[in-house]
Formats: C-alpha cells, sequence, structure tokens
C-alpha cells in the first residue's frame, strides 16, 4: 500500500515548491530579476542589516542593474526616489546607467537627482568605482555641471552642507562656467578663491555680514541659510529661535533635541508656533513624510515639551489620512521576532535610526487597524503573540505598544495555522515582515506559509495575501500568484497598494507595472 503521509492529498491548486533558500537558509520563494530590483531599490538602504551586509546589497543591485532592460532599471531608479523616497539607492541606479545607457541617464538625471545631496551622492558613487567607472565621462559631467548652472541660491548653500564629497569638490572635479556674475562669484566663494563680495547673491552676503558682526559683538538679524552653516557660529537662543521659526517642517520634525538643547522653547511663544508648524497640514503634505519618520521623531522627543510631541502625534494622524479603508474581515499579522529589532535602513555608524522594522510592521498594523477598525491584529514570532488594540487609541500609541511585544525565531506561517485552527473566515490578510522564516521549515515541496493559505483559499476562495516586505533580502514564504501579492518598502504607496489588490482594481503584478507606468520622456 502507498504510503500516505508522504503522497498526502493537497487540497485546493498544486503548490509550488520552493525554489531559493532565504538568509536563514530555510526554504523560500525568489523574486523574479525586475522585482527583486524593484524590492532593492524600495526597501535597500546600503547598510548592514540583520542578515546581509552593505556589499551584498551593493553586488545584488549591481547584477540586476547589468541583467534587467536599462529602460527598468531608468524607471526604477525614478520610482525609488519619487515614489519610495530613498536616496543612496536611487543615486546608484542612476550611477549604474552612467555605465550601461548614458542617453537613459539624461532622461531621468532631473528627476532622481533632485537636489544638491542626490548630486553629491552621485558623483561620489561614479568617483568610488563600484559601478565600473571612477571618472565622470563626458555626458555625466555635463548633467552635472547643468545641475550646477540652474540651481537657485537656495539650492546650491543647502548643497554645500555635507562631505564626501563637498559640493566644493564637485566644483573643482567639473568646472562649471557660469554666465551670471552672482553664480560666478558664489563658485569663487565656495572654493575658497578671490571674488567680489559685492557680487554674491542676498542670502550669502547676509551670512557674510552676520559672521562678522557675531565676531566684532555685534547684533545682527540671523541669515536664511540652512542652520548647518551656522552651527559652528557662538549664537544665543534668540539666534537659534530664529532659526527655528525659519525652518521648514521637515528640518523642525528632525531637529525638536538640538532646539531643546539650545534654549529655544524657552524663548517667548516658540513651543506653539512649532507645534502649530508640526500640525500643519500643507506642510506636511509638501514635506513628503514618510510616517516611520514621524514615529522617529516622536521616539527621540522624549526631553521636549509636551504640546510638542502631541502635534507629532497629530502630524502622524494627518500623514496617515490618505491610507484607504480596506473593506470585508482583514487580518493583519506584523512580524515581532527577533531579527526586526534591525534599524529599518540598516547601520550606519552614529548615524543609525532609532526605528526598528518592527517599529515599521507596528505602524503598518496600527494605521490599517484606525483605517478600518474591525481589522484583527495576530503580532507573531516563533507563535502568535496574543495583543488587544483599541482602534480609537493613537495610531502612535497603538504602533508602539505592538513594537513592544515579542522577539523570538520567526515562522511567518504562524498566524496563517491559528486562523486554519479556527477555521475562520477571512477576506485579505496582510503579513508585514523580513520574510525570513525558519521556525516552520520544511525539507521539500512548497513552504509552509503556502500550506497553510492553501487550506484557507479552501475555506474563503476569494481570499487574497499580501506581504509587506520590509528588508532587502529577495526572497518571500508566499509565492506569487493571482491571490497572493508581494510588495516592499516604507512609504505611504504600500497602503495603496494593498488597498488596491484587496479591491481587485489590480494584480499581483502591481508593483512592478507602476514602476512600467512610469514614462522616460523629458519633463
Amino acid at each position: 500500500m502507498v504510503n500516505t503521509q508522504l503522497f498526502q492529498t493537497i487540497k485546493g491548486t498544486l503548490l509550488p515548491a520552493a525554489d531559493a533558500q532565504n538568509q536563514a537558509n530555510a526554504p523560500a520563494y525568489a523574486y523574479a530579476p525586475r522585482r527583486r530590483l524593484a524590492q532593492l531599490a524600495a526597501t535597500g538602504c546600503l547598510n548592514h542589516t540583520f542578515y546581509a551586509n552593505a556589499q551584498t546589497q551593493l553586488e545584488a543591485v549591481l547584477k540586476l542593474a547589468a541583467e534587467v532592460d536599462p529602460e527598468f532599471v531608468a524607471k526604477t531608479a525614478v520610482y525609488a526616489r519619487k515614489s519610495g523616497h530613498m536616496k543612496d539607492m536611487p543615486a546608484l541606479l542612476a550611477a549604474a546607467l552612467s555605465v550601461r545607457d548614458v542617453q537613459l541617464l539624461g532622461r531621468v538625471f532631473g528627476r532622481v537627482v533632485d537636489n544638491g545631496k542626490m548630486l553629491r551622492n552621485f558623483v561620489q558613487i561614479v568617483r568610488s568605482g563600484a559601478v565600473g567607472r571612477k571618472s565622470l565621462g563626458s555626458r555625466p559631467k555635463q548633467l552635472v555641471q547643468q545641475w550646477l548652472l540652474t540651481a537657485s541660491e537656495a539650492q546650491l548653500l543647502q548643497a554645500a552642507v555635507g562631505n564626501e564629497p563637498t559640493l566644493a569638490d564637485v566644483v573643482k572635479m567639473v568646472h562649471p562656467k557660469p554666465a551670471e556674475a552672482w553664480r560666478a562669484a558664489w563658485f569663487a566663494w565656495l572654493i575658497g578663491r578671490p571674488h567680489d563680495e559685492a557680487a554674491l547673491p542676498h542670502a550669502t552676503q547676509a551670512f557674510e555680514r552676520f559672521k562678522r558682526a557675531l565676531r566684532d559683538g555685534q547684533a545682527a538679524e540671523v541669515p536664511d541659510v540652512p542652520f548647518q552653516m551656522l552651527t559652528a557660529l557662538q549664537l544665543t537662543p534668540a539666534h537659534w529661535a530664529a532659526v527655528a521659526r525659519r525652518g521648514s517642517w521637515q528640518m523642525v520634525r528632525q531637529n525638536l533635541n538640538t532646539f531643546a538643547r539650545h534654549g529655544v522653547f524657552e524663548q517667548p511663544g516658540m513651543v506653539d508656533l512649532l507645534a502649530r508648524k508640526l500640525r500643519d497640514r500643507d506642510a506636511i503634505a509638501r514635506a513628503r513624510v514618510l510616517p516611520y519618520q514621524l514615529l522617529a521623531a516622536y521616539k527621540a522627543a522624549a526631553e521636549v515639551p509636551r504640546d510638542l510631541r502631541e502635534a507629532l502625534q497629530d502630524a502622524m494622524e494627518t500623514s496617515l489620512a490618505n491610507v484607504p479603508r480596506i473593506d470585508g474581515q482583514v487580518v493583519v499579522c506584523p512580524d515581532v521576532s527577533g531579527s526586526m529589532q534591525s534599524p529599518v535602513t540598516g547601520h550606519r555608524g552614529s548615524a543609525t535610526t532609532a526605528v526598528r522594522c518592527i517599529d515599521v510592521a507596528a505602524l503598518v498594523a496600527a494605521a490599517l487597524v484606525r483605517k478600518s477598525p474591525r481589522t484583527r491584529v495576530l503580532p507573531f514570532e516563533q507563535r502568535v503573540v496574543k495583543l488587544d488594540l483599541n482602534p480609537r487609541d493613537p495610531v502612535m500609541s497603538n504602533a508602539q505598544k505592538l513594537a513592544s511585544v515579542g522577539g523570538g525565531g520567526t515562522c511567518v506561517s504562524a498566524p496563517l495555522t491559528l486562523l486554519n485552527d479556527e477555521r475562520a473566515k477571512v477576506d485579505v490578510v496582510v503579513i508585514v515582515s523580513d520574510n525570513e522564516s525558519w521556525v516552520d521549515t520544511r525539507r521539500s515541496g512548497a513552504t509552509e506559509t503556502m500550506r497553510q493559505w492553501s487550506l484557507i483559499k479552501a475555506r474563503c476562495p476569494g481570499a487574497k495575501l499580501v506581504c509587506i516586505d520590509i528588508q532587502p533580502y529577495g526572497t518571500t514564504q508566499a509565492a506569487e500568484r493571482h491571490d497572493v501579492m508581494n510588495v516592499g518598502g516604507f512609504s505611504d504607496a504600500v497602503f495603496r497598494a494593498v488597498a488596491d489588490f484587496a479591491s481587485g482594481s489590480t494584480d499581483r503584478d502591481h508593483w512592478v507595472n507602476e514602476i512600467d507606468k512610469i514614462s522616460l520622456e523629458l519633463q
């Protein structure tokens, strides 16, 4: 008689066998090259993560950028910058295009290199030799020159903040030839060459006057320049208050602790003024803030006045206002295992973010609960962790409550197993994880996640599974098919992708399709 344990009948459709191993050496499904590049572009920060190092990520990106068609590389660079709000990865893809298709680089350069930091990133990556060249070459050099010759004074001043390379290094490298007298004087001032101060533009002149006034012990108005240019000067609390008053929404969000150290909040009216700024809906929209950045600010702002901490919570609610509602029986499963304690953007030495992968997973879950109060939350590690959330509580509070649990091994199939044990009816299941499942390892065939999902599908034929991947490891526990979508990243675009797939208005290839839709026409 045949061995019925070995040849047990599988309910539902035939399941695909795992075709790869994840970073924990357990069976998984590999992403196709275009989807793999999209995942790296949306989640990779070229830093050490829990399972992979920066060099591994770099090698993977360069291999894929050489393998997929160059138009998709160009579109992915634009997507990573404009929709994913990433920095290092789009600059790397643009640098890769400088070797593979310099004409395509010219068509997307302005959309990827959209500020001075991105310009310096691009130049540093090229001159490092990582992409196969150490000099800019004629066309990339022209593109850098064009940026320098068309940037406003404010853009140039902002670009002058930062090293490796400095903007002065870039100017010396590409030798821009300005037509305007003010720009010629400004470049000379930047690189320390003789210049006519009277020819400098307004803000730069004001900066020079301010430095002289401080040196001579005279009163002077704080110039409208990036505050980093002022930090080496002997500023008073009143000066710092002027800096804060003039700062952009993003600048204020990032520097609350700096303002606390310099006495800004003791200045009359400053707490109320900055709280209003942080709550400003239009400013939040213009800042393109990622919800996890607000969580980072809130976590770091332990020493700032309560009104400002509450303003950050209000800003979080505003930033999530466009998160769509998902109808039906929704289950969201944030991974709270040990590997999720890793910084979400990787280890960056002293610049490492305090926000962990678990914080982002918890934030996604809390946001979905707020928009769809019937949503059930099943945090998991090697098992499901029992936790009740009040959908009326602030998103920030629920996210912190979720992030405080867990820490064991990773078993992505655990919440699906629980749903099957309960014979629960579901319409949409959302798993937020780094996909490094190993507790539920099987020796052959499909992953345990796919086996458990097939049992749910037999009971709930219309159910859909969305796996949100927040680390750049290149594998998933759920194979792509009509009812399974994998998507990655930290931006609010992920919420829309989930809702569209759940409603049937898009298919499993939504992520790659969104990249494919990007026009490469010059704008």
